[in-house]
């Protein structure tokens, strides 16, 4: 029984720490190298075969030039709060989107149930590149949608959707909407009925219980949600490439051109390292929070 809960303990850990702690060292080691014309196109500053003459020569020469230099360009800085801003919004119109499907699901009859699940989980049966591009052929000034909308009369000359910033907002709400909507319906399936009607017998409004009662208690499948779409959101790269072109600058692509355009993988390491950072911190916070919100209710 021992060696039964110590396996189950264990193994979350050694998850974590190979699949992502030793790669974060090695990136962030690589973030401190320098530049080089070699294959891989960078220089250890570390050199752990001198023994402890190479881990001293390390720290006595320690700098965060490249982590300097992201600091510096202004490039970096416009792409990480441009990608901030789109998958904020992103997340926002997802959460708009998502919110009333899984609202529906759960009010549903137990036998439709199972057949909504599988129409909102159906998209993934088709590979996430086929459906960027189906999204293309739908948004360019001769696809489906300009068609159709110039059809019915709604529009004179084609709509300039694809290769801009609605497009990117289209492609992401579409490709994460199911991350949404799975953890809030798993919240809201949850939800004890007697709880509404409580309210109503008080003297709520179906509306005004909705508010203080659904909303309230749905809560961690809307932060769960959330999260879901907004942590792959903002280090997206196929997305603002095919849907949003030139125009539209995110993180994702950046680090990408760093790696496989300029070879400049010290540089790219360090992108990666903030992004990462970014990500981290703010779920740390809501950790700490929660965990203080609950000793609280204690």
């Amino acid at each position: 029984m021992n060696l039964r809960r110590l396996f189950l303990i264990v193994t979350p850990y050694a998850w974590l720490l190979i699949f992502f702690l030793v790669p974060f060292v090695i990136v962030f080691k690589i973030a401190l190298s320098d530049y080089a014309i070699s294959i891989p196109p960078y220089t250890p500053t570390l050199d752990l075969s001198a023994g402890w003459e190479g881990i001293k020569t390390f720290f006595s020469e320690l700098d965060f030039e490249n982590f300097t230099f992201l600091a510096s360009d202004a490039l970096y800085y416009s792409a990480y709060l441009s990608s901030l801003k789109i998958a904020a919004i992103a997340t926002l119109i997802t959460l708009l989107v998502g919110y009333p499907i899984a609202y529906g699901m759960a009010q549903s009859s137990d036998e439709w149930r199972p057949t909504l699940m599988m129409l909102v989980i159906l998209p993934f049966w088709t590979s996430f590149l086929i459906r960027v591009y189906a999204w293309m052929g739908i948004l360019s000034n001769e696809g489906f949608l300009n068609q159709a909308l110039m059809g019915i009369g709604l529009i004179d000359s084609p709509l300039t959707i694809l290769n801009t910033n609605v497009a990117v907002y289209i492609g992401i709400v579409y490709t994460y909407l199911p991350f949404m909507v799975l953890p809030i319906y798993s919240a809201l399936e949850k939800l004890d009925g007697s709880l509404i009607e409580a309210a109503e017998d008080l003297g709520c409004s179906r509306s005004q219980a909705f508010w203080l009662v659904t909303i309230p208690l749905s809560k961690p499948g809307i932060i769960a949600g959330c999260f879901l779409v907004f942590i792959p959101a903002l280090g997206e790269f196929v997305i603002p490439s095919l849907l949003g072109g030139s125009s539209t600058l995110m993180i994702g692509k950046v680090l990408f051109e760093e790696f496989f355009s300029n070879r400049d993988w010290p540089v790219a390491s360090a992108v990666a390292v903030v992004l990462l950072l970014i990500l981290i911190i703010p779920i740390i916070l809501f950790q700490r929070n929660e965990q203080k919100q609950r000793e609280a209710g204690l």
